[in-house]
C-alpha cells in the first residue's frame, strides 16, 4: 500500500504518516464472520466429465478468504493512525501518492458509512487510482457534526471542482451514511454533473433494526458506561446474547438485537479497533446522524436528477439493502439509474474480497471522462484477472464446444489456429450468427487467450438500455460482454473503433439469424445494402470473413417463432418482449428487419463440436475511393457475403471427417491423454 500523500485540499489539511503494506504473516487467523462467511464464498466448478476439481476449489476459496481478511486488516491497522489523537473538523485526505494515470481523469470524492474513516475502498485505492483522481472523507471520532453541515462541506467541495472543470463528470461514492450524503448533494445541485455509486444506502433506516439500537445503548447501566467497547472486546456469542437480554429486560428489543450486535462486534474481539472508531457516544451520535440523514434525503429524491448505481447486499444484516435499492430504482430517474444485486455480500460491501469496485463501474459502463460514456475513448481494457473470471466462468461450454479453429495465411495457406488473424488493427471480423450467439464465447475467449487480441463485439442495445422494464432478462447479465468491450450498433461507434484501430466482431444476419427457424440453419440473413463497407474502406480496416459451424450438433430447433405465435398466450409474450427493446432495422426490408424477441423451443442432442474457418483477410486499404462507388461497394459486400457462406461450406463437409466431433471420442481421449491435452481433429 502506497503511503497516503501528504496532499492538501482547499479549506481542509490534512496528512498522513507511511504505512508499510501488511506481510502475510500478520494475517490474522481468526475468520471474522461480520454478515457474509467464507462457506458462502465457496463455490465449485464442475467440469463436463463429472469430476469436481475440489483441490482447485479450495485454492480459490482459500485466496478469497485471504483477500476478505487482508482487506479488513489493511483497514483497521490504518484506520488506527486516523483515530489516534484525532482531532479537528471533518476534512478530505488523499489516498494516494500520485495522480492518476489517464489524462482527463475524473475525480471520485469517497463518503464514508457510519464509522467515518474513510478507508472503506482502501483495498480498491490502486485501481481505483488509475482512472481516478480520488479524494476520501473523513469524520474524526469525536466530531459532533451534523448532517446538514457535512452536507454543506461536501457541496462546497464539488461546486469548487465542478467550477475549475465543468466538463468532468465528479463521482460520489457512498456507503450507507456516505450515500444519503451523496443523495442530498446531488438534490441540491441538479445542474452539476455528478455520478452516484451507492452502496447499500441507509435511506432504508427508519425500516431496519438498526434503529433498534438506540433505546438499547440508552438502556444500558452507569456501570458499563465506557460501556460498549468493554462489552464488544470480552463477549461473543451466547454470551454476548444473554448480557444484552438482561440489559434491556422489558424491553422489545431481546428477539432482535442480539444477532444485530453479533454482526457489528464480531470483529472487535479479535480487532479491538472498531470498539475504539465507535465508543458507545460516537455510536449513538452516528445513529442518531443516520436518522436525520435518511429523513434528510428521504424528502429531496424527487429533485435528483444524477446517473445513479446502487449496490446492494442480500446479506446485509444492519439494513434491508436489497428491498431500499428497488425503492430507489423506482422512485429515481429510470433512464439514469441502474442497480446491482450481490446476494451473498454483507453490509461492508467494499471490503470484501470477492467485489471489485472498478471492475463493477467497467461492467455498467459508468465510467466516462466526459458528459457522455464514450465506448471507445472511455473504454478500459480488462485486466488479465478480470478476463481470466470471464473466461473461467465460461470454461464449462468451451469444454464441451472443444471449438477447432482454422485461420488463413495472406498466401492462401489454411492453417490450424490462429495464426492467420491480423495483429494489427483496425479489423473487422464479419461472420454467421449461430443459433442463439453461442459462438461468440469460444470465439472471443481463443482469440484472447492465444493471440491477446481483445474483440470488440458490436452488439444489439438490448444488452445496454430497455425501452422499458419487463421479463427480459436484467441488464445486469450483459456485465461481462461490457467488460471484454461489447458496444452498441451505432454509425458512431463502428466510427470510433476503426479510428482506434480496434478488432471488431459484426454480424450483419444479427437477432434474425440467431433466432432462425426450423431448418434454417447456416442460412445468412443480411441486408440487402451495404452497412460496413465504405466505413471500413474510409479507413483501410482488413475485413475478415468467418463461418462457425456446430448448433446442429448442439440442440435442434424443434418449435420456433412461426408455430410461438399461433397459440395466443405467446404471441401476447412475444409482443411484450419485443416492445422492451430498441428495434433495429425498422426501414430495412426483408428477413433481417423480422426481429421479434422470442425463445425457440429447443431439443438439446449429445454435445458434438464446433469449428470456425476465418477466410483470407480482405484488404481495404487504398481503395477508399473506388469503394465509394455504391456499386463498387456493393460487390465487396456480396464478396465477403460469398466468402463467409464458402467457409460455412468448407467446415461441414470437413468435420464428417473429425473422428472427435462427438463428446464421447474426445473425453476418451482426454482420459488417456490427459485432460489438458489438445484433442486433435481432422487433417486440412
Amino acid at each position: 500500500m502506497a503511503a497516503v500523500g501528504a496532499r492538501l485540499f482547499p479549506t481542509v489539511l490534512f496528512s498522513r504518516r507511511s504505512v508499510e503494506k501488511l506481510n502475510s504473516n500478520q494475517i490474522s487467523t481468526v475468520t471474522p464472520r461480520l454478515a457474509v462467511s467464507a462457506d458462502q464464498i465457496l463455490t465449485f466448478t464442475a467440469e463436463s466429465h463429472g469430476v469436481v476439481e475440489k483441490e482447485k476449489d479450495k485454492k480459490v476459496l482459500k485466496e478469497k478468504e485471504k483477500r476478505w481478511i487482508s482487506g479488513w486488516n489493511e483497514y483497521f491497522e490504518q484506520s488506527k493512525e486516523l483515530i489516534g489523537a484525532d482531532g479537528g473538523p471533518p476534512r478530505w485526505f488523499s489516498p494516494l501518492e500520485c495522480a492518476s494515470q489517464l489524462d482527463n481523469s475524473p475525480l471520485l470524492l469517497f463518503l464514508p458509512g457510519i464509522d467515518g474513516v474513510g478507508l472503506g475502498l482502501i483495498s480498491h485505492h490502486q485501481k481505483l487510482g488509475r482512472i481516478f483522481d480520488i479524494w476520501c472523507f473523513h469524520i474524526p471520532v469525536a466530531d459532533r457534526t451534523s448532517f446538514t453541515d457535512i452536507v454543506k462541506i461536501v457541496e462546497r467541495t464539488v461546486k469548487s471542482e465542478y467550477q475549475r472543470s465543468p466538463n468532468r463528470p465528479i463521482y460520489l461514492v457512498g456507503e450507507s451514511l456516505g450515500a444519503c450524503v451523496a443523495l442530498a448533494v446531488a438534490a441540491l445541485n441538479p445542474n452539476i454533473d455528478l455520478v452516484l455509486i451507492l452502496a447499500n444506502p441507509a435511506t432504508s433506516f427508519s425500516r431496519s433494526n438498526l434503529q433498534l439500537l438506540t433505546p438499547l445503548l440508552e438502556a444500558l447501566p452507569d456501570p458499563l458506561s465506557p460501556g460498549l467497547p468493554n462489552i464488544l472486546r470480552s463477549m461473543a456469542g451466547e454470551s454476548l446474547r444473554r448480557v444484552l437480554d438482561n440489559v434491556v429486560q422489558g424491553l422489545p428489543l431481546q428477539n432482535t438485537t442480539g444477532e444485530l450486535v453479533k454482526d457489528l462486534t464480531t470483529f472487535s474481539l479479535s480487532l479491538p479497533v472498531l470498539a475504539d472508531i465507535l465508543p458507545k457516544e460516537t455510536l449513538e451520535w452516528k445513529l442518531q446522524m443516520l436518522k436525520s440523514a435518511s429523513a434528510y434525503a428521504q424528502s429531496r429524491l424527487y429533485a435528483i436528477k444524477a446517473q445513479t448505481l446502487i449496490l446492494c447486499s442480500g446479506n446485509d444484516q444492519l439494513l434491508p439493502s436489497q428491498q431500499e435499492g428497488e425503492r430507489l430504482l423506482n422512485l429515481l430517474p429510470k433512464s439514469k439509474c441502474a442497480l446491482r444485486k450481490f446476494d451473498d455480500s454483507g453490509h461492508f460491501l467494499f471490503l470484501e474480497g470477492s467485489v471489485d469496485l472498478v471492475t463493477i463501474i467497467k461492467g455498467t459502463s459508468y465510467y466516462r471522462r466526459g458528459k457522455y460514456h464514450d465506448y471507445a475513448s472511455d473504454f478500459i481494457p480488462p485486466t488479465p484477472d478480470e478476463a481470466r473470471k470471464i473466461i473461467e466462468s465460461n470454461s464449462l461450454f468451451n469444454l464441451v464446444a472443444s471449438a477447432v479453429m482454422l485461420s488463413t495465411l495472406e498466401d492462401g495457406t489454411i492453417v490450424k489456429g490462429l495464426a492467420g488473424i491480423p495483429s494489427e488493427g483496425p479489423v473487422l471480423f464479419v461472420g454467421y450468427h449461430m443459433l442463439l450467439g453461442l459462438e461468440k464465447i469460444p470465439l472471443v475467449s481463443r482469440i484472447f487467450l492465444e493471440r491477446n487480441i481483445l474483440i470488440r463485439g458490436i452488439a444489439h442495445p438490448m444488452m445496454f438500455m430497455r425501452s422499458k422494464t419487463g421479463k427480459m432478462p436484467e441488464i445486469s447479465s450483459y456485465d461481462n460482454f461490457r467488460i471484454m468491450g461489447a458496444v452498441p450498433v451505432a454509425p458512431a461507434n463502428f466510427f470510433k473503433l476503426f479510428s482506434s484501430k480496434a478488432h471488431m466482431l459484426l454480424y450483419p444476419g444479427g437477432m434474425r439469424e440467431a433466432l432462425h427457424r426450423k431448418g434454417e440453419e447456416y442460412k445468412l440473413f443480411w441486408p440487402e445494402q451495404s452497412e460496413f463497407v465504405r466505413m471500413a474502406a474510409r479507413f483501410g480496416a482488413k475485413i475478415v470473413p468467418f463461418g462457425a459451424v456446430g448448433e446442429d450438433d448442439l440442440g435442434q430447433v424443434v418449435f420456433d417463432y412461426d408455430d410461438l405465435v399461433k397459440i395466443p398466450y405467446f404471441r401476447t409474450e412475444i409482443e411484450s418482449l419485443t416492445s422492451e427493446v430498441t428495434q433495429l432495422r425498422g426501414d430495412a426490408a426483408g428477413e433481417v428487419a423480422n426481429q421479434p424477441v422470442h425463445m425457440p423451443l429447443i431439443l438439446p442432442k449429445v454435445p458434438g463440436r464446433f469449428y470456425y474457418y476465418f477466410g483470407k483477410p480482405l484488404e481495404t486499404k487504398g481503395r477508399k475511393q473506388e469503394l465509394r462507388d455504391k456499386e463498387k461497394s456493393h460487390e465487396f459486400y456480396l464478396q465477403v457475403k460469398s466468402e463467409v457462406e464458402r467457409c460455412i461450406d468448407y467446415l461441414k463437409v470437413k468435420r464428417e471427417n473429425d473422428p472427435y466431433r462427438s463428446i464421447g471420442a474426445r473425453l476418451l481421449y482426454q482420459v488417456t491423454h490427459g485432460f489438458e491435452s489438445e484433442v486433435p481433429t481432422f487433417e486440412i
